[in-house]
């Protein structure tokens, strides 16, 4: 493979797509189906088609994929190689009730590390509202030792709590439509008219899109990634282990429930319930991964 090329797709289109070598410009490159179909973020190795054209040549092991469910309930890559996912919720869209949980077991399922991020905090978020239980127990998520910041793009805090996160390492944003991920982009991303005018060329797309999941490099080194918002996150086919698995403050009753293969439900002897009733777990965290268990059968 001497004339072949490693490079990382920035962007893909089902049977085509943009990739860049390390120091070189966006190409185009085509996916041969034989080879398979990269994810944003995937390494990959490329040959030359044409004058103007790369063809796929392999697609080189990842370190992680973050997925969601297509429409069939099954697991569905959206991007590759990460180590952290932000995820983007507002004061305006709120969340939806479980949003915020399904998207942080997706992130402890796939071992990558979440970030939580309030945005729009420069409004207030509407007192009736079904999600505003989930912003109201930001300080308990905080308390379980996730990374929760605060931003705004109308005005302070900016995206100053944020920046430091993803700088040197390579994020995805996720979140609902609405809640303003393309905002905190051309906030952290100085030259993201430069970046998307370069892929506009090889593309032949036109300018900044919110439906394609698409690369961008960070001033200060990394790489950030804008995914397509979504109506409601769901999450492909878990067993109950695994989802127990992303809830990690269960981690001390794991294993010492009297079934080996207790569903924390209604079974006798289970560890979580006890520690609920004990006052060691939080009741809200039981109910939360109750509900999720109860969806995630439904749908299967």
């Amino acid at each position: 493979m001497t004339d072949t090329q490693k490079a990382r797709v920035l962007v893909a289109y089902g049977g085509h797509g943009v990739v860049q070598a390390e120091g070189g410009e966006p190409v185009p490159c085509l996916f041969r189906r034989s080879v398979g179909r990269p994810s944003c973020g995937d390494l990959v190795r490329i040959r030359p088609a044409d004058d103007a054209t790369w063809a796929l040549e392999e697609i080189l092991p990842a370190r992680n994929h973050f997925k969601r469910a297509d429409a069939r309930g099954r697991a569905q890559a959206v991007a590759a190689n990460l180590d952290r996912v932000v995820v983007v919720i507002a004061t305006e869209p709120l969340p939806s009730r479980d949003l915020l949980d399904r998207y942080l077991v997706a992130v402890h399922s796939l071992g990558l590390e979440p970030v939580i991020v309030l945005n729009k905090v420069e409004l207030t978020p509407d007192p009736g509202g079904a999600g505003l239980q989930t912003l109201e127990r930001l300080d308990a998520y905080r308390g379980l030792g996730y990374p929760v910041v605060r931003s705004s793009c109308k005005g302070p805090p900016g995206v100053g709590e944020l920046e430091p996160l993803v700088q040197g390492v390579t994020s995805i944003l996720v979140g609902q439509s609405g809640v303003g991920k393309s905002s905190l982009v051309r906030a952290l991303v100085p030259d993201l008219d430069i970046q998307v005018g370069a892929l506009s060329r090889v593309t032949g797309k036109g300018t900044h899109t919110t439906t394609t999941t698409r690369m961008y490099e960070l001033p200060g080194g990394g790489h950030l990634i804008d995914s397509p918002g979504v109506w409601e996150y769901g999450l492909w086919k878990l067993e109950p282990d695994e989802l127990a698995a992303g809830f990690p403050d269960f981690a001390p009753w794991l294993g010492h429930c009297r079934f080996n293969d207790c569903r924390h439900m209604h079974e006798p002897g289970c560890a979580i319930k006890t520690a609920v009733e004990r006052g060691e777990l939080p009741a809200w965290r039981l109910e939360r991964y109750q509900r999720l268990l109860a969806q995630n059968e439904d749908a299967s």
